[in-house]
């Protein structure tokens, strides 16, 4: 079932245009992931986290407008704004925790030195409605259902659904876990879990990716566990709002 999901949804991100993919992405987008002016803990990350692939694969196009959702220390915002060049547009959504923990002032620095990224100290809700070609949550639907269940992952989902325009496309990458798992502990949701909330929030699935699998990682160490070295098995999907 898994690999027919996979042949589906190529097709179908075949059919929303997003493929001339080799083309897709501007021609200085590595060299803007090299610079000097990217942090060097952004830039140890890119061999688990592979900024090209991923942008890739969820067709990102010079000037879409993406949302970077719940965009923590802005890993994915940097990534997006190179992907995206001068004419396109980031949306870090960051939160208002960002100003209670004195994040804020770091958010608007990283906001004016990339020149394309408007901050949202609020949640994705604030977001206008159909505003967005794409967004991008990385490691976030697992505290959403773990602490506050189902309805929780569907305000998180929907405020996502919401901001996208209709045939929108998002990727959500999260930490895999077992089911039956202490996965609140683990920080970590199944895969099975999080296709279901997808599927409840209203989102097709284009498709299921492996990029980021990581078989070492059992899931039976808490995705914060040192020995993982933040390289944890990760499931991606990409979805698109109908």
């Amino acid at each position: 079932m898994h690999s027919i999901i996979k042949k589906v949804g190529l097709s179908l991100l075949l059919s929303l245009g997003a493929v001339s993919l080799a083309q897709a992405l501007p021609a200085d987008f590595m060299d803007k992931l090299q610079a000097d002016t990217r942090p060097e803990v952004d830039k140890a990350r890119d061999g688990a986290r592979r900024p090209y692939q991923v942008m890739t694969l969820l067709g990102v196009q010079e000037g879409w407008t993406v949302v970077d959702v719940a965009a923590g220390g802005g890993w994915f915002t940097r990534v997006i704004s190179a992907a995206v060049g001068p004419n396109g547009k980031v949306i870090a959504q960051v939160g208002a925790r960002a100003l209670q923990n004195n994040n804020g002032q770091a958010a608007r620095d990283m906001a004016e030195q990339l020149g394309n990224v408007e901050l949202v100290f609020d949640e994705t809700s604030a977001i206008a409605p159909g505003s967005a070609d794409a967004a991008v949550t990385a490691l976030n639907l697992h505290d959403a259902y773990n602490f506050r269940g189902e309805e929780g992952a569907q305000t998180f989902l929907k405020g996502i659904f919401d901001a996208l325009k209709s045939g929108g496309v998002a990727m959500i990458i999260d930490h895999e876990g077992d089911e039956g798992a202490n996965n609140a502990d683990l920080h970590r949701i199944p895969t099975s879990v999080a296709r279901e909330q997808i599927l409840a929030a209203g989102f097709e699935i284009v498709t299921e990716s492996d990029l980021l699998d990581t078989p070492a990682d059992d899931h039976t160490l808490s995705s914060n566990d040192p020995i993982l070295g933040r390289d944890t098995d990760c499931f991606l999907f990409i979805v698109r709002k109908p």
